[in-house]
Parts: structure tokens; C-alpha cells; sequence
């Protein structure tokens, strides 16, 4: 299963001529290729696939979706490598 997965952008940086950055999805940071997404700064939320930003989404939807694919915890571990810790970051 594929999923797109929404984060906040925690920082924006050039890497070898390419826009990249770190992004936060809940608790679970992963860095990220930003080309795609050129509109979106630190701060903003993306919806990312593979390793991609490729659509920008407000707050609201990302929290919905996250709250979602917490329910769906095998296959979000599977795409990312680990689960989602629950809500407030503590893991449990």
C-alpha cells in the first residue's frame, strides 16, 4: 500500500541545488525532497509520498488524516519504518 502521509515542515534547506527540508509527522521526522512544493515554508504542512512533498494541506487535514492513519498503524509503519507515537508524543 502507498500512502501520502501529511507533516509540518520543521526546517528548509538547498541540498545540492535541490530544495529538501525536514518535516514532522507527528512526532516521527524524516527529511523530505521539497521541489514540489516550492509555495510551502517552515511551518506549512505537505502531504508526502516516498519521500516527496507533493500537495501542501491546511492544519485541520493534516490532523484529521494523521488521527486516521494512527488507526491504521501497520500501514503506516510499513511506509514509514516506524509507527506514528500517539497524540502529545508519548509513544503509547
Amino acid at each position: 500500500m502507498c500512502l501520502g502521509i501529511p507533516g509540518r515542515i520543521v526546517d528548509v534547506r538547498e541540498d545540492a541545488g535541490l530544495r529538501t527540508g525536514t518535516v514532522d509527522f507527528g512526532g516521527v521526522r524524516r527529511e523530505v525532497c521539497l521541489a514540489y512544493t516550492p509555495e510551502a515554508g517552515v511551518g506549512a504542512y505537505v502531504v508526502v509520498h516516498v519521500g516527496f512533498a507533493i500537495a501542501r494541506v491546511d492544519e485541520a487535514e493534516a490532523e484529521r488524516t494523521l488521527e486516521v492513519l494512527r488507526a491504521m498503524a501497520d500501514a503506516v509503519t510499513g511506509e514509514l519504518g516506524e509507527p506514528l507515537p500517539r497524540r502529545g508524543g508519548d509513544g503509547g
